[in-house]
């Protein structure tokens, strides 16, 4: 069983930055491509941006350029790191396997951009 732990958000003014970390618990994290997922109020959760084993990274249309995911598998720790935050970036952001596994969600790190 992957236990996945998100963190880094909080309350952001708009053009702000934050930095999410997700620590999984176990090894095989560095051999599997991970993802940023986010859910805002009322819509479907949504990937945002992938990396693979090898350091190959894909982003969403709403986020490229400002958005940038990392891996450190010495530590089985995914990150992301926002940058010129703005309202529609408010949501839920969690961290999973590409395609996500179902039984690894976890509670995910509030993320609200608000003057």
């Amino acid at each position: 069983q992957v236990q996945l732990v998100e963190s880094g958000g909080g309350l952001v003014q708009p053009g702000g930055s934050l930095r999410l970390s997700c620590a999984a618990s176990a090894s095989i994290f560095r051999f599997n491509t991970w993802g940023w997922y986010r859910q805002a109020p009322g819509k479907e959760r949504e990937l945002v941006a992938t990396i693979a084993s090898g350091g190959r990274t894909t982003y969403g249309d709403s986020v490229k350029g400002r958005f940038t995911i990392s891996r450190d598998n010495a530590f089985n720790t995914l990150y992301l790191q926002m940058n010129w935050l703005n309202p529609d970036d408010t949501a839920v952001y969690y961290c999973n396997h590409v395609p996500a596994t179902n039984n690894y969600w976890g509670q995910g790190t509030q993320v609200t951009v608000s003057p």
